[in-house]
């Protein structure tokens, strides 16, 4: 093992863009379905791995969908999001920033609160046990119409203590942020922070959209915003994190050839770049396998591995005094793991 790979896995690391319902393992699947008698199209384990062969978000999204049926009680959330949590900690993430997808789950019968408690139980015992602090964000499915993000919205309301942001994900194609700015505004009054996916399969003006009809304080991906340099310098001027998930971004197509991804070229034009692993479980890897994945493609070097870790807490919800006390722990881990060299 060469000593930025020990580096990379030993850093302290926050995750923005991990959507919960993606860190659904095959075995933990099988495992629900049976529990819940959930008929799955799938006769074993390895049936549901031979699924992973994605040509496009759609694809992913069929297979992801039919995933999600294994969850039914709060108990089955609980413990997706707590073997997510547990992994991480072994993976010494100290901060996420968690998506789910109420209207996945509320559209088969599993109420809002089900889901909810179900997340933050675990959420909440990942602090006690492993440390591991956290933000909880609600995704409106674009592909639906905006009046039943409403009244996904109106259930948020209930929850305020619990869900700090709103987001904006599945299809992209033909969905553009716009179609949700009433919802969105809405939000925004009640006091949820605004993030949403753009410009991962959408083109650079769904980004322009995020920003200006959404009011968005964060990019989801992002990727396509380089093709249009009046945006990319808006980005950089205004330090707009973006959430840029290289795995997720080789499995789906969107760049099938990390050696070509644009995440280093990100960083040389002083955009806030993040790395993230998205649907780990669907796509390869989770966020110590990413970081390894796009350092050993692109090359990075160490300070640019340094730069994308801080730049993860620097681009977080936490507090100022909470992300300036996350950045002098990452430093004194590099005077620590330089001094063991």
């Amino acid at each position: 093992m060469n000593v930025l790979t020990r580096f990379i896995e030993a850093m302290p690391k926050a995750e923005l863009h991990l959507h919960i319902e993606g860190t659904l393992e095959p075995e933990m699947m099988m495992s629900l379905a049976e529990r819940n008698g959930i008929q799955l199209p799938y006769a074993d384990v390895d049936a549901i791995r031979r699924a992973f062969a994605f040509g496009s978000l759609q694809d992913f999204l069929d297979v992801y969908y039919a995933g999600m049926s294994v969850l039914v009680t709060s108990r089955d959330f609980f413990d997706l999001a707590f073997a997510y949590l547990t992994r991480m900690h072994a993976q010494n993430v100290r901060h996420v920033e968690i998506f789910f997808d109420p209207q996945g789950h509320t559209s088969r019968g599993v109420s809002f609160d089900t889901v909810l408690s179900g997340l933050v139980d675990a959420l909440e015992r990942a602090k006690r046990d492993y440390g591991i602090t956290s933000k909880l964000i609600m995704c409106f499915l674009r592909h639906l119409p905006e009046e039943e993000a409403f009244a996904t919205l109106k259930d948020a309301c209930r929850c305020r203590d619990h869900i700090f942001g709103i987001g904006l994900d599945s299809s992209e194609k033909g969905h553009p942020p716009s179609k949700f700015s009433r919802v969105y505004r809405e939000a925004r009054e009640q006091g949820f922070v605004a993030v949403a996916h753009a410009g991962e399969e959408g083109p650079p003006a769904y980004v322009c959209e995020a920003l200006d009809d959404l009011q968005v304080k964060r990019i989801d991906h992002g990727n396509r915003a380089l093709e249009d340099e009046k945006l990319v310098q808006r980005l950089v001027r205004d330090q707009v994190p973006m959430t840029v998930c290289p795995l997720s971004n080789k499995r789906l197509q969107v760049c099938p050839d990390l050696t070509q991804h644009p995440l280093r070229r990100m960083l040389n034009a002083g955009l806030l770049v993040t790395v993230n692993s998205d649907d780990p479980s669907y796509f390869g890897g989770y966020i110590t396998e990413n970081f390894l994945a796009i350092q050993s493609s692109l090359d990075l070097n160490k300070h640019e591995i340094v730069q994308l870790g801080k730049n993860a807490f620097k681009s977080s919800f936490m507090t100022d005094t909470e992300k300036q006390s996350a950045l002098d722990d990452f430093d004194q881990f590099i005077e620590r793991f330089n001094g063991s060299l």
